[in-house]
């Protein structure tokens, strides 16, 4: 694609950086973004089996502080802000009253009434707007992103790189757990988070830091095979681990039932956003399921194209790609329940011709190690 500039879109400190280093670059939630260095599949391999680093300081920061800020979030989300210790971070979402998500988020814990809410770069002033809209308690609502650069550190490899360059206590930070620390001589927040399915570290910090940080990462990973990483294979990395991206498996129209995330739906905390429907939702059923699939005949299954089943269209891909460290081309998509089943047999319409998939378990990627975030 040909780069045309516009001053409406934002760019991170880090982009003179990517644009030296030969980036490509791309338009992404209104950021002109890096999409890839040396190409998508060799990015992607390298987090499977080294490390990758990624500017994704795009991604919005909203802090809630005050005496009833666990309050509101507890009633803003869908996840048990309760179950929270002070250096801890939980997955969930925000909350329409349909029981579908205004966006999904990381909240993390800083103080009893101190949490930081890591945010999808597109969705930061929507968020920012439905936290303060119902903000009736003492709770002080703020947009913190031009605060933070942030740098995820990913990859089987990224904790003996990173060690190099912190003495924060690594090992004692398990997975969605998070702490003050010095990296690459600059203070900041180290959080062991990430959306590529392997350990790895994000670490939020002043923008004016960001080129010093980005280039000692790299400095201390060379001879391990780290690599700078775009947001090709961090969609490729997500999809291949089964996450889902706010705008393909996740919109105002779908509850979080039907994506999948029952899991952070927590009835039994009480009123909640969206708790009465989707309690409604569990007893009468769903309208539709999110599945995975993977191609069996040859053909790549995009964004959009129609899923059909016993000659009829039933629903659509909402992700689609190669897995290059799978070696398969697979996807999500949304089909009626009835005919949501591991094993099945579906068409993906390509080009106009009907392409044979089968629906197989999520996630299609998983790594050893078991994860130890918040449910």
């Amino acid at each position: 694609m040909v780069w045309q500039a516009d001053v409406t879109v934002k760019r991170t400190a880090l982009n003179a950086v990517h644009r030296a280093a030969g980036a490509k670059m791309t338009e992404f939630g209104g950021w002109e973004m890096p999409v890839g260095y040396s190409g998508i599949t060799e990015e992607h391999i390298a987090v499977r089996q080294a490390a990758g680093l990624f500017d994704v300081s795009h991604m919005g920061e909203i802090e809630i502080r005050g005496r009833e800020a666990a309050t509101l979030l507890q009633y803003l989300t869908a996840n048990d802000i309760r179950r929270l210790q002070i250096g801890q971070a939980q997955y969930t979402a925000l909350m329409y009253p349909q029981g579908s998500a205004v966006d999904d988020c990381v909240v993390h814990r800083r103080a009893e009434d101190w949490f930081l809410i890591c945010v999808n770069a597109g969705n930061t002033e929507k968020d920012l707007d439905w936290i303060t809209r119902h903000n009736t308690l003492d709770a002080e609502v703020r947009d913190r992103s031009a605060e933070y650069s942030q740098l995820a550190l990913q990859g089987p490899r990224a904790l003996e790189i990173l060690a190099r360059l912190t003495r924060a206590d690594l090992g004692r930070l398990r997975t969605y757990w998070f702490s003050p620390a010095v990296c690459c001589g600059v203070e900041g927040l180290l959080a062991r988070t990430g959306y590529t399915g392997e350990d790895g570290f994000e670490f939020y910090f002043p923008p004016s830091e960001s080129a010093r940080v980005w280039d000692a990462l790299l400095e201390a990973g060379r001879a391990e095979g780290l690599v700078p990483a775009g947001l090709g294979a961090r969609n490729t990395l997500r999809l291949e681990a089964g996450y889902p991206l706010y705008a393909h498996e996740l919109d105002e129209e779908t509850t979080l039932l039907e994506a999948g995330l029952g899991w952070i739906c927590k009835f039994e905390k009480g009123e909640f956003i969206g708790r009465e429907a989707l309690l409604r939702e569990r007893q009468q059923g769903l309208k539709k399921k999110l599945i995975g699939f993977e191609m069996t005949d040859r053909g790549i299954a995009r964004d959009g194209y129609p899923v059909w089943v016993g000659g009829r269209v039933v629903g659509k891909v909402t992700s689609g790609s190669p897995a290059p460290f799978l070696k398969k081309n697979i996807g999500l998509a949304y089909l009626p329940p009835e005919l949501a089943e591991v094993g099945a047999e579906i068409q993906i319409e390509i080009r106009g011709k009907q392409v044979a998939a089968r629906q197989v378990a999520l996630p299609f990627y998983k790594r050893a190690k078991p994860s130890t975030a918040v449910n």
